[in-house]
């Protein structure tokens, strides 16, 4: 049975969109010159920039703080740099996290100059501020690149996730049609879906690559397979 009424969808088309030729991006709450009052933000949940980088494109050196920061590649290549001194390609189906606390700068490019990149760049807010800068990475091990359901990132690393400063579980779902996962949404938190590419549903309900779904109520979800391939973020926040 559906159950839609209980869910707040934000369908991909209704996202801010920018196109600077070399970046073509879709803003799922304000960001830059993309201002809607209604989408600040959900619980800690601050940025979600649907990325594509045409290749030889990137973002020069630029300062962040008092933000928990991280990307998900899709595909293609991203190069990171930082004022920590970390350097690294990040490659399909890995995250890097970084912690810009106190303060931090980072660039970051692709390094292919004709494969375009595609990526998820995506900003919490931390619990406190002025923490140490730091950046980590989680990549899948043997065996967890098909997983359907994987906790990436949380606040106590357990499971082999990476940490973050906040009360935030995120999980990396990869589907095929007919795969079912479930969720337990408990009293007092909230979540939001993303679809990074393919299809699923929520509760019986179709959303599609760059569709979101958010709940602030209890629950027991139940996500399936719609597409072949379909990838999809999970948070689930105080």
């Amino acid at each position: 049975m559906s159950l839609e009424l209980n869910f707040t969808i934000r369908r991909a088309g209704q996202r801010g969109h920018a196109n600077h030729g070399w970046l073509d991006s879709w803003h799922t709450f304000s960001f830059a010159d993309y201002y809607d009052p209604k989408h600040m933000g959900f619980r800690s949940l601050r940025v979600i920039n649907d990325d594509r980088i045409a290749g030889g494109g990137g973002f020069p050196s630029h300062p962040h703080r008092d933000m928990e920061i991280f990307s998900y590649l899709l595909a293609g290549r991203l190069a990171h740099k930082d004022s920590m001194g970390n350097s690294r390609v990040l490659m399909p189906g890995e995250i890097q996290l970084m912690r810009a606390g106190s303060g931090v700068l980072h660039s970051e490019f692709n390094p292919s100059a004709t494969e375009p990149a595609h990526l998820l760049q995506i900003w919490i807010q931390p619990n406190q501020k002025g923490l140490k800068p730091s950046y980590t990475e989680w990549t899948p091990t043997q065996g967890q690149e098909h997983e359907p359901k994987t906790l990436v990132i949380s606040s106590d690393g357990r499971d082999g996730s990476a940490t973050i400063a906040q009360d935030a579980s995120i999980y990396l779902l990869k589907l095929q049609p007919g795969i079912q996962n479930t969720h337990q949404l408990l009293d007092g938190r909230g979540l939001w879906l993303h679809i990074a590419k393919g299809a699923l549903t929520l509760n019986g309900v179709l959303l599609e690559a760059g569709d979101a779904a958010s709940l602030e109520s209890t629950a027991d979800l139940e996500i399936t397979g719609a597409a072949d391939d379909t990838e999809a973020i999970l948070f689930d926040l105080k």
